[in-house]
């Protein structure tokens, strides 16, 4: 839990940033006022984690999911996405997200783009070759 209150200080590692971006201001406002210690059911439903598992649930299900981030997925477009998402949810204007989109997409349709698009046309598995150490020229302008 976020027991800051009970101690006397203010919520520290910028959770004060992070928490409501995350849970909603709602849910952040009142696990801080509450300063209560809670349990993985109340973070699930509170929306800081998406899931719960056992201990020997865990591995298995952060591998599975790892396997479905990487497997037919573009490592340039997917690497792009990431960046994407974390800076233009700090944009101040929808404007720069939209200038960063069309810039994305035109870079990324020249290559793994292009394969994406025929590999679905011709219903087969994608054989990217981009890799995100290599990402475009553009990156990481904005």
């Amino acid at each position: 839990g976020f027991v800051f209150g009970k101690l006397g200080i203010v919520p520290e590692a910028c959770s004060s940033w992070f928490l409501p971006r995350i849970v909603g201001i709602q849910q952040a406002l009142e696990w801080v006022y509450t300063a209560d210690i809670f349990d993985a059911q109340e973070a699930l439903t509170g929306r800081l984690v998406k899931a719960v598992y056992t201990p020997d649930e865990l591995l298995p299900a952060a591998r599975a999911l790892a396997l479905r981030i990487i497997s037919n997925r573009s490592p340039v477009a997917t690497a792009l996405a990431r960046q994407m998402l974390y800076r233009n949810a700090a944009a101040e204007h929808p404007r720069t997200a939209h200038e960063v989109d069309s810039i994305a997409m035109f870079y990324t349709s020249l290559g793994d783009g292009k394969e994406g698009v025929v590999s679905f046309r011709e219903k087969r598995e994608p054989a990217f070759t981009g890799k995100a150490s290599a990402m475009p020229d553009f990156y990481p302008w904005w």
